[in-house]
């Protein structure tokens, strides 16, 4: 069995911290700013089957000291009282009898049979407290991915909220340019539906925002949460303000020479910034590779751990089976007291005993054949964990990859798009181009904002998964 310091640290303060609060939700004040740490251990602490999996552990912890008892003395008494009465035809007996009895039994060697169970239930302990580990870091996993889905739907929120600004100052610009005869109706009409369009945008994004809270509160077994706050992450540090756009003196018209009618110091301001999304993103690359991911995971991963720590508990329960056909051999050290009306008696006595518990030889052979079988049973089990193993953090590493390379090349991609669109705003407001020219322009680098977005969103799962496949939080 593969345990480290590590790891028996980690395992003592998760259970120190749930024997605290077992079974207490723990709540959520309002006005809260919770990291994703904080929301971990909310969940930690709430949930049932990390609770059942505690208990677990202080079953088998039981178990062991079961066992272990058998080290120690057992004491026993009795007593009793009979009364007999015989006629016959010579003579009439009665007699009355009490006696009583107090023992100490010591068991002093079992051949082993003791050891054997006490380690078999280790083994079991230690499966337990691997199953919990496990249940703990799949809770971890579930909160991350919700977190990570709150962040990312508050994103969209203000990529939606700015590209409703950004449209009803451009209607406002278009309405101007209209009542001054620079643009047809029909720029003036496509412009209001665009504004209304953008605003049902916002309205979805706005429930799809509130549906990734209600996850995230379920993800801490969270019931009437409060309005709170959560902090940005290291690898999901999104910028939430967005510069103004202004429009400055947008009635004032000049003529040219040519009798063409345009505007005067009519500027669509917009100082977005090129990194308007992720101005504090820090993006590090993974440093292992799938080789080294995996070894990692062996070492790490509860499930395995656990699967490994049973196929022991089964091969000291087939030791066990075998030590069946030995003897136990017990110590025994008593007072006997016994009272009639013919005499009176009492007295120590001392003794060993060799004994069998109804040994039945066809029976334990066939229990031999039958842990054989599980051992077995046990070790294909382990083989079959470890294959799975190898293949999820396979397929997590091949995810994660792939999405970290195409995080530069979104980021790209919303910088181009923006220079594309301001390079149309400034076309079109000198009458070079027109409103679809715009409009597609502006379409391309909102939902370059929003691929963004989603690519960050799904590289940070992809991530919470790989580290979750190698049994790492």
């Amino acid at each position: 069995m593969r345990i480290n310091g590590t790891k028996i640290f980690f395992l003592i303060v998760i259970l120190s911290s749930l024997a605290l609060k077992s079974y207490a939700i723990e709540e959520i004040k309002a006005g809260d700013t919770l990291s994703v740490n904080d929301c971990i251990e909310i969940a930690i602490k709430n949930s049932p089957e990390v609770q059942i999996n505690q208990q677990y552990v202080e079953m088998y912890n039981a178990r062991v000291g079961q066992v272990k008892a058998n080290y120690f003395p057992s004491i026993g008494a009795n007593a009793g009282y009979d009364f007999s009465n015989t006629e016959s035809k010579y003579r009439n007996t009665h007699n009355k009898n009490f006696s009583a009895q107090v023992y100490l039994s010591q068991l002093i060697y079992s051949f082993g049979k003791v050891l054997s169970q006490v380690k078999m239930q280790k083994f079991y302990k230690i499966a337990a407290e691997f199953d919990l580990q496990n249940s703990i870091l799949n809770t971890a996993n579930n909160v991350k991915a919700a977190y990570y889905g709150v962040l990312a739907a508050k994103a969209n929120v203000d990529i939606q909220k700015a590209n409703v600004l950004v449209n009803e100052r451009q209607y406002n610009r278009t309405k101007a340019f209209f009542d001054e005869g620079l643009v047809s109706k029909i720029d003036l009409v496509n412009q209001e539906v665009y504004l209304s369009d953008a605003k049902i945008s916002l309205i979805n994004a706005e429930n799809i925002y509130q549906n990734a809270i209600v996850k995230l509160n379920s993800s801490m077994y969270i019931v009437d949460a409060p309005e709170y706050q959560i902090e940005n992450t290291e690898t999901f540090n999104f910028k939430n303000n967005y510069a103004e756009i202004n429009l400055i003196n947008i009635a004032n018209t000049t003529t040219k020479e040519d009798g063409r009618i345009e505007p005067k110091e009519a500027v669509l301001t917009m100082q977005v910034e090129k990194t308007n999304i992720l101005e504090n993103y820090k993006f590090t690359k993974y440093p292992y590779t799938l080789k080294e991911s995996i070894e990692r995971a062996y070492k790490n991963r509860p499930d395995l751990l656990s699967m490994e720590a049973t196929q022991k508990a089964v091969k000291e329960s087939l030791n066990y089976t075998k030590k069946e056909y030995f003897p136990n051999l017990t110590g025994q050290v008593g007072y006997n007291w016994q009272n009639n009306i013919l005499y009176s008696t009492n007295g120590f006595n001392l003794g060993a005993y060799l004994s069998t518990s109804n040994l039945n030889i066809m029976e334990t052979k066939l229990k031999i054949k039958e842990s054989k079988a599980q051992l077995e049973i046990a070790k294909r089990n382990v083989e079959l964990v470890k294959q799975n193993v190898y293949f999820d953090v396979q397929s997590a590493y091949i995810n994660m990859i792939q999405l970290e390379k195409n995080i530069p090349l979104m980021q790209t991609r919303v910088k181009q798009t923006l220079e594309n669109y301001e390079l149309a705003d400034a076309r079109y407001e000198v009458g070079l181009g027109n409103f679809i020219e715009l409009q597609d322009a502006k379409e391309n680098y909102n939902n370059a904002q929003r691929d963004y977005v989603q690519t960050i969103y799904n590289y940070n799962v992809a991530l919470t998964d790989l580290y979750t496949s190698m049994g790492e939080r």
